[in-house]
């Protein structure tokens, strides 16, 4: 389960993601609020959350500097950042600290709750590989059917074509995901990870994960991510 720790200085904001929110069903707890970064770098030391779902700009110690030192720290802990339109330059001082996701100011109901299970799956993506997981071992209620499919897209993911039948069917109603949904996403994850070393071209990260039309990665990299392959990369350097 994850702890999550919400900062946001607009009390309606926070009061409306902590509350409008069904944390339970994402397997995730509200652990703490804070209204600024320096409420927040004291939370965090009596908390110990997993999450932190942040807002930049705010008084007293904006997001950034939070961040910062959160990582001076060697606290690794997720962050999911909420900005404004005029404020991407500033997101991406976020994303070079680490941060794992972010979404803008206005978001649509939904929209952080499909953060936080992207998130979920891409800890679970990590898990998978570092370790291949015991199945049935702690992964909620998931059919070992279901979940020797996320193993095999897990080593499989950059050659593998999904036809819709029964395990479709199966995967969509455990994980509310489609078996393409979630191979896509993994894709892109992986593409991710390549694309911080700035090293890799983009065309090269698309091939490596499955991609040979490099204007329909582009397309889904940026659908997914929320920004195209190329700003990505930007915030890496």
């Amino acid at each position: 389960m994850l702890k999550v720790l919400v900062v946001e200085d607009e009390e309606l904001i926070r009061k409306g993601i902590v509350l409008a929110v069904d944390w339970a069903s994402l397997d995730c707890v509200v652990v703490g609020e804070a209204s600024n970064g320096e409420e927040a770098l004291a939370a965090v030391e009596r908390l110990s959350p997993s999450l932190i779902i942040t807002d930049l700009k705010m008084p007293r110690m904006d997001g950034i500097e939070m961040l910062r030192r959160l990582r001076e720290q060697g606290n690794r802990v997720y962050v999911i950042i909420l900005t404004a339109y005029d404020s991407f330059t500033y997101a991406q001082s976020a994303l070079r600290l680490g941060a794992v996701d972010f979404l803008l100011k206005p978001f649509h109901d939904g929209d952080l709750e499909q953060a936080v299970l992207n998130l979920q799956k891409r800890m679970q993506a990590e898990d998978s590989a570092q370790s291949p997981p015991v199945l049935g071992l702690k992964k909620g209620d998931k059919s070992k059917y279901v979940l020797e499919a996320m193993d095999y897209i897990g080593s499989h993911y950059n050659d593998l074509g999904i036809s819709e039948g029964h395990l479709s069917h199966t995967f969509k109603k455990e994980t509310d995901y489609t078996l393409l949904n979630y191979l896509t996403r993994y894709r892109i994850y992986k593409s991710m990870e390549l694309l911080r070393d700035c090293r890799t071209k983009i065309y090269e990260a698309a091939e490596q994960v499955g991609y040979k039309d490099i204007t329909y990665f582009s397309a889904t990299f940026k659908r997914v991510v929320g920004v195209s392959p190329s700003e990505y990369q930007d915030t890496c350097r």
